[in-house]
């Protein structure tokens, strides 16, 4: 895996860990965009939501899963944005696949 969440998930780069299953890991954003940022990734190397395969529906499953649980845990289930952008001019920053699990304020209509 060549990112940062590579790394991560290899334990070579520290985060604060919010949720970990055999296929699946959630932690804290270091550069929040609100008060509850997570980041929820997947420990398979997938580029984007573009580069998905049938195959690999299960693991998004899994990753909608610990969003919901992550979110429950931190009491925040009746209000919260799960996001994923694909490719730079969308915003994305790392190429692996991940999801923002955004919450603790109200969050505007604004995308962009």
């Amino acid at each position: 895996m060549s990112t940062i969440f590579g790394k991560i998930i290899r334990g070579e780069v520290p985060c604060k860990k919010e949720f970990e299953s055999e296929t699946v890991l959630a932690f804290h954003d270091i550069v929040p965009q609100a008060p509850i940022h997570i980041l929820i990734i997947p420990k398979k190397e997938i580029p984007d939501l573009q580069s998905v395969e049938p195959g690999d529906y299960p693991l998004i499953g899994e990753m909608v899963k610990a969003a919901q649980h992550i979110a429950k845990k931190l009491g925040v289930e009746k209000a919260y944005r799960l996001v994923t952008n694909t490719g730079s001019k969308a915003g994305q920053g790392v190429f692996h696949l991940h999801f923002h699990l955004l919450a603790g304020r109200e969050l505007s209509n604004a995308l962009g």
